[in-house]
C-alpha cells in the first residue's frame, strides 16, 4: 500500500514522490510544510522536530522507523478487529470507530492526501468525493474479518450504493423508517436529494426514535458533503434512506 511505505530513505536534497508523501504525513502529524516533493531545510527541520517528539535520534532523515511513526495513525486504523461472533453491523461500527480515533482528514487540497487515496484506491482530487469510498472501505474491512462476501459492492458513488442495496434487497426508504422499521447499528444512511439522487452517506452508530448518531467521511462540523475529515455527527431522519444489513 503506497501510503505506508517508501522506496528508500528520504533526506535533504531528494526530489521525488516519496518526499511529497513524507510532507503530507508531516502535515497530518501537526508539522505543516509545503507539499512540493522537495526535501529542503524546512522539511528537514520538521522531520527533526517529529523525531525529537517520538524519542529517536533527530537525524532529519526519514528512514523506515521514522516513516512508520509518521504513518502510525493509518497503520492503527488498518489493524484487524476479531470478529468474535459479532454481527456485520457491529463490526462495521467497530471499524468505523477505529478509523475515527485516528482522525483521517485531507491534506494538500480538496479530496487529497494519504487517507483519501486509501479509501479511493489511489484516486484523489477535486472530482473525487470520498464519503461512499469511506463507507465501502469500512464495510470491506468488516466483511473480510468475518470471512464473508461484501453485502454490497464497493463503490465511490452514493447513487450506486443505493442502487446496489436495492438490488440486494437491503434498501430501506424513509417511509419505512417512519412506519417503525428499526435501523440497527452498522446500517448505512444516504442523504436523498431526489427519488433517484443521493448526495452523501455514512455509517449509523446508534439510532433513536427521532435522530441517529453517525460516523461519516468527507464531512465537517457543518455536515457538508464536501468536507475534509471523518467525524461523528447526530442527524435527523428527514430526507434519509438506509442500507440495512441482516
Amino acid at each position: 500500500m503506497k501510503e505506508l511505505w517508501l522506496q528508500a530513505s528520504c533526506r535533504r536534497g531528494d526530489r521525488n514522490d516519496d518526499v511529497a508523501l513524507v510532507q503530507e504525513w508531516l502535515g497530518l502529524r501537526g508539522r505543516q510544510v509545503a507539499i512540493d516533493g522537495v526535501f529542503g531545510p524546512a522539511t528537514e527541520e520538521a522531520v527533526r522536530s517529529f523525531q525529537r517528539t517520538i524519542g529517536v535520534p533527530a537525524t532529519g532523515v526519514v528512514d523506515d522507523q521514522t516513516f512508520r511513526w509518521l504513518a502510525g495513525p493509518m497503520l492503527r486504523a488498518l489493524q484487524p478487529i476479531p470478529a468474535d461472533h459479532q454481527s456485520l453491523g457491529l463490526l462495521v461500527v467497530a471499524y468505523a470507530r477505529q478509523h475515527r480515533l485516528e482522525h483521517p482528514c485531507e491534506i494538500g487540497g480538496q479530496n487529497r492526501g494519504p487517507w483519501v487515496r486509501l479509501y479511493m484506491n489511489g484516486h484523489e482530487g477535486a472530482g473525487c468525493p470520498w464519503c461512499a469510498a469511506f463507507v465501502s472501505f469500512v464495510i470491506g474491512q468488516a466483511s473480510d474479518a468475518m470471512g464473508r462476501s461484501r453485502p454490497v459492492p464497493s463503490t465511490f458513488s452514493c447513487d450506486e450504493l443505493a442502487r446496489s442495496a436495492s438490488r440486494a434487497g437491503v434498501f430501506v426508504g424513509e417511509a419505512e423508517v417512519a412506519a417503525g422499521k428499526r435501523i440497527p447499528p452498522g446500517s448505512i444512511f444516504l442523504v436523498r436529494a431526489t427519488p433517484s439522487d443521493w448526495t452523501h452517506t455514512g455509517i449509523v452508530v446508534e439510532a433513536a426514535s427521532e435522530s441517529f448518531e453517525t460516523i461519516e467521511g468527507n464531512t465537517n462540523d457543518d455536515g457538508c458533503r464536501e468536507g475534509y475529515e471523518v467525524c461523528q455527527r447526530t442527524r435527523g431522519y428527514g430526507s434519509k434512506d438506509f442500507v440495512v444489513f441482516a
